[in-house]
């Protein structure tokens, strides 16, 4: 069986679903997911850079208005739940946990832990996050010792 560790910032889709749990065939997967709500990432400046090049002048007026801390943990420990379901629906074993602290330090210990095979980064795209190297996907691949795949959520 196929261990990928998951990253995510909102809930999956069913298309996100299908194409994290097709990418490798027939194989089976388990998924251990790494929710890590939004309102917690560094650098609320980016991501309002980022919606205003997206022509998404509303969303980059309310970056600072996301819930942080224990506001944030109830919608994410939801939105992990619903995810996990979704994953388990399309036949795949998943566990998951969000991650209040040290996100990075976090994924190397599940990645040590569950002997993953791989980590996919599934996000929104954040353009100048990624620019400069401080998306997920960037500094997961100088931590955790296998391949990070960096994927594009679809969005609802």
């Amino acid at each position: 069986m196929f261990t990928s560790v998951l990253m995510i910032e909102k809930p999956l889709t069913s298309e996100d679903v299908d194409f994290v749990t097709t990418l490798h065939g027939r194989e089976g997967v388990s998924f251990f997911v790494l929710m890590q709500p939004r309102g917690d990432q560094a650098d609320v400046l980016l991501r309002a850079i980022d919606d205003v090049a997206f022509g998404e002048l509303d969303q980059a007026i309310h970056e600072g208005d996301e819930p942080e801390g224990q506001e944030a943990k109830a919608p994410a420990e939801l939105a992990l739940e619903h995810s996990l379901a979704a994953l388990r629906e399309a036949g795949c074993q998943a566990m998951g946990q969000v991650v209040e602290d040290h996100p990075l330090d976090r994924l190397k210990a599940v990645v040590d832990d569950k002997g993953a095979d791989e980590v996919i980064v599934l996000t929104a795209p954040h353009y100048v996050e990624e620019f400069f190297h401080r998306d997920w996907a960037s500094r997961a691949r100088h931590k955790v010792g296998v391949p990070v795949l960096k994927l594009f959520a679809h969005s609802e």
